[in-house]
Formats: C-alpha cells, sequence, structure tokens
C-alpha cells in the first residue's frame, strides 16, 4: 500500500509558476513510476506528467511540455511538479499517483494503483 498526499496548489496569476509535492509512505517509493494527473471542472482526468522509477525517463502532454517538469527525490519519497508560464487553462485538480507495473513509463489511469487526493491549481488572467 501506498499513500501518496499533494501539497503546493494554489491561486496564481497566468504566467505565475507554481511547484506540487507529492509525499509518499508505505511501500518503497523508489519501486514506482510516479505520474502527475489533472481535472478541470466538466473535464475528464487527463494526463500531464510521469518520471520512471529509475528517474531516467520522463514524459509530458503535450499541452504542457516545455512548461512543466517532473522530478523525484527517492531518499525523501517525494515527487515534485514545477510549473512554470501557467495559464488559465492549467486550472484543475492535479493528482499524484504511483504505479508498480515496472521500470517503464505509464500515461494511462489504469496503469495507476495509487492515487493522492489531488491539490486545485487556479490561474487567473
Amino acid at each position: 500500500q501506498v499513500q501518496l498526499v499533494e501539497s503546493g496548489g494554489g491561486l496564481v496569476q497566468a504566467g505565475g509558476s507554481l511547484r506540487l509535492s507529492c509525499a509518499a509512505s508505505g511501500r518503497t517509493f523508489s519501486n514506482n513510476a510516479m505520474g502527475w494527473f489533472r481535472q478541470a471542472p466538466g473535464k475528464e482526468r487527463e494526463f500531464v506528467a510521469v518520471i520512471s522509477r529509475s528517474n531516467r525517463s520522463t514524459y509530458y502532454a503535450d499541452s504542457v511540455k516545455g512548461r512543466f517538469t517532473i522530478s523525484r527525490d527517492n531518499a525523501k519519497n517525494t515527487v515534485y511538479l514545477q510549473m512554470n508560464s501557467l495559464k488559465p487553462e492549467d486550472t484543475a485538480v492535479y493528482y499524484c499517483a504511483a504505479s508498480s507495473r515496472g521500470s517503464a513509463i505509464y500515461i494511462s489511469e489504469i496503469q495507476y494503483d495509487y492515487w493522492g487526493q489531488g491539490t486545485q491549481v487556479t490561474v487567473s488572467s
């Protein structure tokens, strides 16, 4: 079992930055690929970014590529999402997720076993 707790959300103006954190407890953090997803009002949850358990591979949704950076600190059992040049369309609840499937990177929700409760990010225009 893995417990995930996100933090760092808030209200920011367009063009600003936020850094989300996701602290993990339970099973060995380094065995899991870690992903970020988001859900805007009235929309389905969508993939944002993923980092492999080895920390060697990352992958981003086209909508955030070049603006967001995912990273992890296995010593602190924490994954981060640095969000720069934020846009109003980035407004959503952001979820951290863990996948114990293996060494690859995963972009589908069904490939993730554990989820956090979410943190709200609101970008004003």
